[in-house]
């Protein structure tokens, strides 16, 4: 078996990852399958940080344009982000997998607040670490926590896991046939033509950190593991 490219990884899930074809909630057999991905990972030494969107329960966005403080709203997506940590964590800890989840808003009776050398220690004992309630401040996406976390904990690189694409276009592919796939980009290409990647605040945050990005699809079983051992999927972009 070939050794793993990367020792520390930060792996952001979409919560609609989590809801697979149904579209909300939280799937089982999805969420089993993602445990069983990432506990093969774990088995390979590598040290794994998870960050997990809330989009399958609540979106601050939908709540602003309803009307809602924005503010508010954005809580409740937070809170929505802790919901999908707590269920990933009990599917890890069902297969052996010890998991640890932090989050950003304290509420110490089902997690640990985020302390990061806690979160660094969790790791070095080969802990997986769940980051919930993204950054804990508003205005701020769960691509951004995962840019800053793994800027914090010193992760090698970003795996970006895709529900619906198997990496990024030149346009949604779903729209458009002639959407072109990429192999590699910069970040200052993301920015500049917009792909809608990450962010754009998460995106000048890894280019800052020189943090590499791997966007590739979820849903064929075994994905994340090839990331880790460097295999060519999806579309890798880089700091410069």
């Amino acid at each position: 078996m070939s050794s793993p490219k990367y020792k520390r990884i930060v792996l952001k899930l979409s919560g609609e990852a989590l809801a697979g074809d149904q579209g909300f909630g939280i799937n089982p057999s999805i969420i089993q399958s993602i445990a069983k991905q990432i506990k093969e990972v774990a088995e390979l030494g590598v040290e794994v940080a998870v960050v997990v969107g809330g989009g399958n329960i609540w979106r601050g966005k939908t709540g602003s344009e309803m009307g809602m403080d924005r503010a508010t709203a954005d809580y409740m997506g937070m809170l929505a982000t802790v919901m999908n940590s707590l269920a990933l964590q009990d599917s890890l800890e069902n297969l052996g997998v010890q998991t640890r989840v932090q989050t950003s808003i304290e509420m110490r009776q089902v997690a640990e607040p985020y302390i990061r050398r806690k979160a660094i220690r969790h790791l070095e004992k080969k802990r997986v670490v769940i980051f919930a309630a993204g950054t804990g401040n508003p205005y701020f996406s769960t691509d951004t926590t995962a840019a800053l976390r793994a800027a914090e904990i010193e992760a090698d690189v970003i795996l970006m896991a895709k529900n619906n694409v198997d990496g990024v276009y030149s346009a949604d592919p779903k729209v458009d046939q002639n959407a072109v796939k990429y192999d590699e980009l910069s970040y200052l290409d993301v920015i500049k033509q917009g792909l809608g990647v990450m962010d754009s605040t998460a995106s000048s945050l890894c280019m800052d950190n020189n943090i590499p990005l791997i966007v590739f699809s979820i849903t064929e079983e075994g994905n994340i593991k090839r990331a880790v051992l460097g295999e060519n999927i999806g579309t890798i972009v880089r700091g410069k």
